[in-house]
């Protein structure tokens, strides 16, 4: 049996995994290595921060997700494709690592926040 997400260190385990997926993929991994050409070191504490935040409401993320996502569209365009792709990643990695009430809660954040972030870029 996996273990659920119990902390920050947790998360941070479980991000980690998704964002090593992520920088591997031939789908939507050059958004973020040739697009954005994201800064790890800088990028990877937000996360943390933000998904922390969603899973135990610490209230500690400050950021506009939908801003950051929308600029990225006007670089390069994503297509509902893309937002499929993230979601599967993401739920592989929770998968791979946790199971129970938070791991089923961060699996449904996530697939709420992908929904309305492709609603709101797409459409």
């Amino acid at each position: 049996m996996k273990p659920d997400i119990r902390d920050r260190a947790d998360i941070e385990t479980l991000i980690n995994a998704f964002y090593d997926k992520v920088k591997r993929d031939d789908v939507i991994g050059f958004f973020f290595t040739e697009v954005v050409h994201v800064q790890w070191g800088r990028h990877l504490p937000v996360m943390y921060t933000f998904w922390e935040n969603i899973v135990f409401h610490t209230g500690r993320y400050e950021g506009n997700p939908m801003v950051q996502h929308q600029h990225i569209h006007q670089k390069s365009a994503m297509t509902a494709a893309h937002f499929q792709r993230w979601i599967l990643l993401f739920t592989q990695a929770v998968e791979e690592l946790f199971e129970g009430e938070k791991a089923e809660i961060i699996l449904q954040r996530a697939t709420s926040i992908a929904t309305v972030m492709q609603i709101k870029i797409l459409h």
